[in-house]
């Protein structure tokens, strides 16, 4: 019941960052899309559901079972972001959500590995400052500043997040052996920026 439970609770984090990702391409303007994508997060830790790039952050405070736990979660989100993302090209705006995915992901996979994920690194670091912010922060507004500056940045700066990317590769109709290894490279910057960030917390609270 566990692991059903973690994978479906990915599932409907790979929604709802999609819901975020579908606000993002259907607004003209960046900033309002950034906005409004902030959605996703704010659902996701208001009601617990599970989100790769938030979770992965504490790897290393955890057993050899949470590799496991985070593969569900991966998978469990990718699974929502297609579902999502195959349903929504069904609709009257599927069209103009793949025109928008389309550019989105050709400059996506016209970029470098490396490149990536540097971008993927930089974009964790804000997740965990979201994430961990709407955790410790005793007051609720200081919680939903951390969710709205988190994710609001990370999109004003291009930096890659691998969920959300998985639902921008579906709706461009992108998905390839080149994507996968995107996607891949995607989630270990990620995993390597929230990684990184929560442990020098760690190490730099104790000293």
């Amino acid at each position: 019941m566990d692991n059903l439970k973690t994978f479906v609770y990915g599932i409907i984090g790979g929604i709802c960052i999609s819901i975020g990702g579908c606000a993002f391409l259907s607004l003209e303007n960046k900033i309002a899309g950034a906005i409004f994508f902030v959605v996703g997060l704010f659902t996701i830790c208001t009601f617990g559901f599970n989100l790769f790039t938030g979770k992965v952050c504490y790897a290393l405070q955890n057993d050899a079972k949470y590799v496991g736990f985070l593969g569900l979660v991966w998978l469990g989100n990718l699974i929502g972001c297609l579902l999502t993302g195959g349903l929504l090209l069904a609709t009257r705006s599927g069209a103009a959500l793949y025109e928008k995915a389309a550019g989105m992901a050709q400059v996506k996979l016209g970029d470098s590995l490396i490149s990536v994920f540097i971008l993927a690194v930089f974009c964790n670091m804000l997740i965990y400052i979201a994430v961990e912010g709407f955790k410790s922060i005793p007051h609720d507004l200081g919680k939903y500043l951390a969710l709205f500056f988190g994710v609001t940045v990370f999109i004003l700066c291009g930096f890659e997040h691998c969920v959300a990317n998985m639902f921008y590769l579906t709706v461009a109709k992108a998905w390839s052996g080149k994507a996968v290894i995107f996607i891949i490279v995607n989630s270990l910057g990620n995993a390597v920026g929230g990684i990184l960030l929560h442990n020098l917390k760690l190490k730099f609270a104790k000293a």
